[in-house]
C-alpha cells in the first residue's frame, strides 16, 4: 500500500486546497496528480502480482493514447472549419483549427523519426512530445476542475449578481451567447429573491471599437425589455477585459455596500478562468457558468487554457526551457545510440 501514499497526500492536499479556496488552478494540477500517482501505483502492483502485466497495460494505455491523439485531432479540424463557417475567420476562431493542425504536425514527426532512425529527429520528436505531455497533462486537469468547480457545492448568498459582457452583434444587439449569460443571471436573482433578499443586478460591459453602445447598456435594456425591474439594473459600462469588468464592478458593490458578496455570471467555458481572476483581485464571489453552443464550446475551452498558460507564463517558461536543454544534453551525450535506432 505505500505504492499509494503520494497519491494519497495528493488528494489529501486537493481536499484541503478546495476547503480553502477552491478558486484555484492548483487544486486542478493537484487532482491530476493524485489520479497519475494512482494510476502509476496500480501498473506497478499489477506488475507485482503478474509478471509483464504491467508492461502490457502500459503499452496497451500508450495505444489507446496515440487513437485518441488522432481522433481528437480530427475532431479539432473539423470543429475549426465549423467555427470559421459560423463565426468568421477571426483568430480567437481559428484556435481549434491550430490545435488541431499542431497534434497533426506531432504525429506526423512521430512517424518520420520512426521511419527515418535518425538520432537529430529522435531527439525532436522526445523534446516534442514531452512538451505536448505536459500541456496535455495540465489541459486535462483544467478540464476536468472546470467541470468540478461548477458543480461543487458553495455558498450562493449574493447582494449582487454580477453579468459579464462578451461583445455585440452590429454594435447594439445582444447576442445568443450573451443572452444566455443574461438569462442564467435573472435564475440567479430570482433564486437569491425567494431568500428574502433584494440584490443588484450589475452588468458589465464597455463599449468597444466597432459598437454603438455600450455592452451593459444593451444588456440593461434586454433585461428592461423582459421586465426586470429598472430599479434593481446598475450599468458598468467601462471595462473591456475580464479583469476589468471584475475591478469595477467591484467598485460599484463597495459604494452601495462594503465587503458585500456576489455571484458572477459567465458563460461556462469561461467561468473557472473568471473565478481564478476574482479571488486574485479579492471579489468575494464565485462564478456561475451559463450554457454555451456545443460547436463553439471546444475553441473557447481551449482559448481560456491559453489564457491561463500565459497568464502562469513564468512556470510554463521554465519548464520549457528545462526540456528543450534536456533535449540539448541527450543530443551531447550521444542518446538514443546510433546502433539501436
Amino acid at each position: 500500500m505505500l505504492l499509494y501514499v503520494p497519491s494519497a497526500l495528493c488528494f489529501v492536499a486537493f481536499c484541503a486546497g478546495v476547503v480553502r479556496e477552491r478558486r484555484r488552478l492548483s487544486n486542478a494540477v493537484l487532482l491530476g496528480l493524485t489520479c497519475v500517482f494512482a494510476a502509476v501505483a496500480a501498473l506497478l502492483q499489477l506488475g507485482s502480482i503478474t509478471p509483464g502485466l504491467s508492461r502490457d497495460v502500459a503499452v496497451g494505455l500508450l495505444g489507446i493514447a496515440a487513437v485518441a491523439v488522432v481522433v481528437l485531432a480530427g475532431f479539432l479540424l473539423a470543429n475549426g472549419v465549423t467555427m470559421m463557417r459560423k463565426e468568421g475567420r477571426s483568430l480567437g476562431n481559428l484556435v481549434s483549427l491550430g490545435v488541431g493542425l499542431t497534434l497533426t504536425m506531432l504525429l506526423a514527426l512521430m512517424i518520420a523519426a520512426l521511419v527515418l532512425n535518425t538520432r537529430a529527429l529522435a531527439v525532436v520528436a522526445g523534446a516534442a512530445v514531452v512538451l505536448v505531455g505536459y500541456v496535455a497533462f495540465l489541459f486535462v486537469c483544467f478540464l476536468f476542475y472546470a467541470a468540478l468547480y461548477q458543480r461543487l457545492g458553495f455558498w450562493r448568498r449574493g447582494d449582487f449578481v454580477v453579468v459579464l459582457g462578451s461583445g455585440l452583434i452590429g454594435g447594439r444587439t445582444v447576442p445568443p451567447l450573451l443572452a444566455s449569460r443574461l438569462e442564467q443571471a435573472r435564475k440567479e436573482h430570482a433564486r437569491l429573491s425567494r431568500r428574502g433578499r433584494r440584490p443588484v443586478l450589475i452588468v458589465s460591459g464597455g463599449r468597444g471599437p466597432d459598437e454603438e453602445l455600450p455592452e451593459s447598456h444593451a444588456m440593461a435594456d434586454y433585461l428592461l425589455e423582459r421586465g426586470f425591474p429598472a430599479d434593481l439594473v446598475e450599468r458598468e459600462d467601462r471595462s473591456t477585459t475580464t479583469e476589468e469588468n471584475l475591478t469595477f464592478s467591484q467598485a460599484l458593490m463597495h459604494a452601495r455596500k462594503p465587503a458585500s458578496r456576489c455571484v458572477i455570471v459567465t458563460s461556462n467555458y469561461h467561468a473557472f478562468r473568471a473565478a481564478i481572476t476574482a479571488r486574485r483581485l479579492g471579489v468575494r464571489g464565485n462564478v456561475v457558468g451559463a450554457p454555451t453552443a456545443s460547436y463553439f464550446w471546444p475553441s473557447a475551452v481551449i482559448r481560456e487554457f491559453v489564457a491561463l498558460l500565459v497568464h502562469y507564463r513564468r512556470l510554463n517558461t521554465a519548464v520549457l526551457l528545462v526540456v528543450l536543454l534536456g533535449g540539448l544534453f541527450l543530443w551531447w551525450w550521444g542518446w538514443p545510440p546510433t546502433n539501436h535506432l
